[in-house]
């Protein structure tokens, strides 16, 4: 059994959390978001302000109770801080900028190429507009969207070009070599 699932969670002042036969609905300042459980595996508690999960009984219970102990501590933590993650374009001629909710990108394509974002996803420009910012309170979808975006033109090995996350080392090989 993991570690960590032995500890409480402990809920920020702001934050509650319901627990009903097979779903966790956890609410905050930011918003509201519910998660589907498997209760023949584990017993998701709230007591005083804490979330404790335990496993059941049954062969392979140590595994969902890892699992759905991470999944709660990132919901509580997407109702009350957020998440983000931040995406960056490197190359001569590259850029995006928003359109009202939609993000249109010009990476070396024929066409600029469109991406709207999911409900709950919000879009912002820093720095320039070079850099992205993707955030939102689901954990899970934050990540997703990042990775669509990045997925529309990746970094080639060569030169570096395209879009990347903020601190990602991209290894350049070496080119041709001449006689």
């Amino acid at each position: 059994m993991s570690r960590l699932a032995k500890k409480p969670i402990v809920l920020p002042s702001g934050v509650t959390v319901k627990v009903e036969v097979d779903t966790v609905t956890v609410e905050g300042k930011l918003g509201k978001l519910t998660q589907t459980y498997l209760p023949y595996y584990v017993s998701i508690e709230v007591v005083d302000g804490k979330v404790m999960v335990k496993p059941k009984e049954v062969f392979g219970a140590a595994a969902y109770t890892g699992l759905y102990w991470a999944i709660i501590r990132n919901m509580v933590k997407g109702v009350s801080e957020g998440f983000s993650k931040q995406l960056t374009i490197q190359g001569l001629g590259y850029k995006w900028e928003l359109r009202g909710t939609k993000l249109v990108c010009t990476v070396g394509f024929s066409h600029p190429v469109e991406f709207t974002p999911p409900q709950g996803i919000t879009l912002a420009l820093e720095n320039n507009n070079t850099v992205l910012k993707v955030s939102g309170i689901d954990k899970h979808l934050v990540g997703q969207v990042a990775a669509n975006i990045r997925e529309i033109k990746p970094p080639e090995p060569y030169k570096g070009k395209g879009i990347r996350y903020v601190n990602e080392h991209v290894r350049i090989k070496e080119g041709k070599t001449g006689k």
